[in-house]
């Protein structure tokens, strides 16, 4: 398949932070398919290990990988795509002479382990002319052989087509009974089978799942034929099939009237309700530019959380040695060694984790082997950690990695990807309803839309989906064409109020890009409604000149 073709199968464009590129290793499956046993795995592993150590490796690590992806989309009532690909192969990781060198190979065979392994070495030792300090890894205790998978319930890949087409047929249809002019729709599933070995003694099978429902409704306006639209109002989840299975929705109302959903979705629902929301949104009055407090639903904060804190606190865009896709940072190390630096108000605490049940990044290990586990990025509002990997803890006097390597591929080399991170809620008891009563003047805003910022990650703009008044803190109707600015430090330090943990739900991104190659990578951020004092919102409809 050409991947012009592919992406116009996938329907995955919209809210996506990066549409994946085709991997060229990616091939059709049936559907069926028989695990390698993990005493063969073990054997494979150990062939391209005992090969790297004998031609003078000090370190090395195997990656041996069946990636498997299913899209079905379709619009209005119709399906118009069902895609299933497998990708299956075996990457190899080493020290020598200090340097790192890398090979992958679909000759998952000892002897093509071994001439991997082999290929590696080299790779290493030549680059080792150029290597000016050597590479040091932070300790790591070997695992010896376990076992990690994704909790869920039902696997989405053993659920058949005809009625994963049936869910998003029946979407369309009632979107379409509800009044919307189009519908596209979408469901994307993954399935990484990832088996880590490596000289430290660690043998490691992991099996990770996870869940994108995704919809677009437009509206027109036979009057004027301007239209408007609302996404699908779910998060991607690190979940089986049991998020969209119609068992009772995990759902709450919102003080706008607003239905949100946590750990389950009713997609059926979701897109009943949608089309009501884009006329409302048509008719409402644009928002007028100024100062305003915003209160922000975690359906829409996720995002300005994923730009403004996990990537500038990837410490590998600190340092500079990375610049793709989402520049360098502004939270460079004299800030963090100050141990002073506000990062935002007292209120605000950020955490990373590769842990939380439900999320897209949990895993029991990273991709260099290291149990996963959480840590403080900002703490009561200081700066006090950034993320990092075993070659770059040691930059910050820490002598266990984080466990956030990650690898998009077994042909892909691992490096470090942002964990999730969140937002812890409020300790104090507080719930939507009565952050909104506090407000004299704000916009409460749900859902993702457009965005920008800067290459330092600090001067940005961030759109939605919905937007509602507020007024002597009561909500009194939707506004429109609504965005805010701020920088990042500015945005964080105006934070005054954060509802419980009742409130608390997770957002998410399925393509996470990084790096050049690209990769891309799966990643939740999870918050409570937050209000923020004093930002500035513009009116997007309006331009000068």
């Amino acid at each position: 398949m050409e991947r012009r073709n592919f992406l116009q199968l996938s329907g995955l464009a919209a809210g996506a932070l990066m549409v994946p590129g085709w991997d060229r290793h990616a091939r059709p499956w049936s559907g069926s398919l028989t695990p390698i046993p993990v005493a063969d795995k073990k054997a494979l592993a150990d062939a391209a290990l005992n090969a790297a150590k004998s031609r003078g490796a000090s370190y090395a690590d195997v990656r041996i990988g069946r990636y498997l992806n299913q899209f079905i989309n379709g619009r209005e009532t119709k399906i118009q795509g069902v895609t299933n690909t497998e990708s299956f192969g075996a990457g190899v990781r080493v020290i020598a002479d200090g340097t790192w060198g890398f090979a992958a190979t679909q000759d998952v065979t000892p002897d093509g382990m071994a001439r991997a392994a082999a290929q590696a070495v080299a790779i290493a030792k030549a680059n080792a002319r150029l290597q000016t300090e050597p590479v040091k890894l932070a300790a790591e205790p070997g695992h010896g052989q376990v076992a990690w998978k994704t909790p869920i319930r039902k696997n989405a890949f053993e659920i058949s087509v005809a009625e994963k087409a049936d869910l998003l047929k029946a979407v369309g249809d009632a979107a379409l009974q509800s009044g919307a002019s189009f519908i596209s729709f979408g469901l994307f599933l993954v399935n990484e089978q990832k088996y880590f070995a490596s000289t430290d003694g660690s043998y490691i099978d992991q099996d990770i799942h996870r869940t994108w429902p995704n919809f677009t409704v437009t509206v027109t306006d036979p009057t004027s034929g301007k239209f408007d639209t609302r996404d699908g109002g779910s998060a991607p989840v690190g979940m089986g099939w049991e998020y969209l299975d119609g068992l009772a929705a995990d759902k709450v109302t919102t003080p706008a009237g607003v239905i949100v959903y946590g750990r389950t979705y009713d997609m059926v629902e979701d897109a009943r309700l949608a089309p009501g929301q884009v006329k409302e949104k048509q008719k409402a009055k644009s928002v007028e530019a100024g100062k305003w407090d915003v209160v922000l639903d975690p359906s829409h904060l996720w995002l300005t959380i994923h730009e403004s804190v996990g990537h500038p606190l990837e410490l590998d865009r600190v340092l500079g040695y990375e610049a793709n896709y989402a520049g360098t940072s502004f939270a460079t190390l004299d800030k963090w060694r100050s141990k002073a630096f506000k990062y935002g108000s007292p209120l605000v605490n950020f955490v990373a984790d590769k842990k939380q049940v439900g999320s897209l990044g949990a895993v029991g290990f990273d991709d260099e082997g290291v149990a996963t586990r959480e840590w403080d990025l900002v703490k009561d509002g200081v700066l006090v950690n950034y993320q990092a990997i075993r070659d770059q803890v040691g930059i910050l006097g820490e002598g266990r990695s984080h466990g956030c390597c990650y690898a998009d591929s077994w042909s892909s080399v691992q490096f470090q990807r942002m964990p999730n991170v969140s937002l812890r809620p409020g300790t104090r008891p507080l719930t939507p309803a009565q952050l909104i009563g506090q407000v004299e003047k704000g916009i409460f805003i749900i859902g993702n839309g457009s965005y920008s910022i800067d290459q330092q990650r600090y001067n940005f703009q961030f759109g939605g989906q919905l937007f509602y008044e507020i007024r002597n803190g009561k909500i009194v109707g939707m506004l429109r064409d609504v965005a805010y600015q701020s920088n990042t430090q500015e945005f964080w330090n105006a934070v005054v109020g954060i509802c419980d943990q009742r409130d608390y739900r997770l957002g998410g991104s399925f393509f996470d890009g990084k790096g050049q190659p690209s990769q891309s990578s799966a990643v939740s951020h999870g918050s409570a409604t937050t209000r923020v004092a004093g930002v500035n919102v513009i009116n997007t409809a309006r331009r000068i000149g």
